[in-house]
């Protein structure tokens, strides 16, 4: 108890110190700024830094049933709680609060999906539950069937799903072995009639050991034993591109593409190289820039999506995650030590934010 009290009153001063300092920084650097700020008047919701907020968290993670067993860091007996008291602060402009009924209310009559790997899972439970403690006395259902989950409001009929999908294109198996077709989508069907569309694919991609679930890749007629994983990526990205091209349209569904979230594995990416994980760790990276290393897959997606006929809208959380290395299950979870996923309530909470905000704007 007395590590805990402790532990708590240096998060207290640390974060005072830090908005102390924040504003020192201000006051020396305003001519500075508002010199930059007539440069540039855009908003950006994916720029902007961390900021305490005692409003937080808007939903409580335990008292909600659509949250996986290893995401509910507070349950599993994670007992600081600073990492609940942050808002997102975007660069120039500020962000609509969550309402759960405007968000049906705008939505009615539609099908949300997300469409991914377990990523898009986490951000599927954060949308849920946002919705279950906003709207609590309206009436829901539930059903799971295979890697189909869908929540349902039939007083707006409002469906919001999340389809398992960590490729987007094909995994098959064909003489005991695992082919990844990067040029191949034959289970698409499942995503049209949708009327928002949120994809996520990048981790899968990743993985190797006993993680990594192909053992081959396909494009055409050719098999390969190995190919660089960025441009396996590119190749299946692509493919999914054209397809959405092909078979989306862009007046009656909006499509989005989850950008890549951070994994916090090195303390060195934040400038603690004697930190081994995000274990541990109470409070975000403050300021406005990440001093680590960038994902390859950035450059990926942002090129696929520039591309295509229609482009998906980008939720470029990149930066977001990577300012929050205390957002992690860490060893509260079902997985060992889980630095990639994110507690819920936490960080995935502000990527639906941004889609509400985005949303209300059409």
């Amino acid at each position: 108890m007395f590590k805990t009290t402790l532990r708590t009153a240096f998060a207290a001063i640390f974060v005072l110190l830090t908005l102390l300092i924040s504003q020192a920084h201000d006051n020396g650097e305003g001519t500075r700024r508002r010199s930059r700020s007539r440069q540039s008047n855009e908003c950006n919701l994916f720029k902007g830094s961390w900021i305490m907020d005692p409003s937080y968290p808007i939903y409580n993670g335990s008292e909600c049933p659509f949250v996986d067993s290893g995401l509910n860091c507070q349950k599993n007996g994670r007992d600081d709680t600073m990492y609940l008291k942050f808002r997102w602060q975007p660069h120039r402009c500020a962000l609509a609060s969550f309402s759960g009924k405007r968000f049906l209310r705008r939505n009615r009559g539609k099908k949300i999906m997300f469409v991914g790997d377990s990523l898009s899972s986490n951000q599927w439970q954060s949308l849920a539950c946002m919705l279950y403690h906003s709207v609590p006395s309206t009436k829901h259902t539930f059903t799971r069937e295979g890697p189909l989950s869908n929540l349902s409001f039939p007083e707006y009929g409002v469906s919001v799903m999340y389809l398992k999908n960590g490729f987007l294109v094909d995994l098959v198996v064909e003489k005991e072995s695992r082919v990844l077709k990067l040029d191949s989508i034959s289970r698409g069907g499942k995503w049209e009639g949708v009327d928002v569309l949120i994809f996520n694919s990048y981790h899968w991609w990743t993985h190797s050991g006993s993680l990594q679930t192909w053992d081959y890749y396909q494009v055409g007629e050719e098999i390969y034993k190995n190919m660089g994983r960025m441009e396996a990526y590119k190749i299946a990205l692509t493919t999914w591109a054209k397809w959405v091209d092909s078979n989306i349209n862009p007046n009656k569904t909006r499509v989005f593409f989850q950008g890549i979230s951070a994994i916090h594995d090195e303390g060195k990416d934040w400038n603690e190289p004697n930190v081994r994980s995000c274990e541990g760790q109470t409070l975000p990276i403050h300021g406005l820039h990440f001093p680590g290393k960038r994902y390859p897959g950035q450059h990926v997606v942002k090129g696929v999506l520039v591309k295509m006929k229609n482009p998906a809208y980008l939720l470029d959380i990149t930066l977001l995650t990577q300012l929050r290395k205390d957002g992690h299950p860490s060893i509260y979870g079902d997985e060992g030590r889980d630095c990639s996923h994110w507690c819920l309530a936490g960080v995935p909470d502000t990527w639906n934010q941004i889609l509400y905000n985005i949303l209300l704007k059409k």
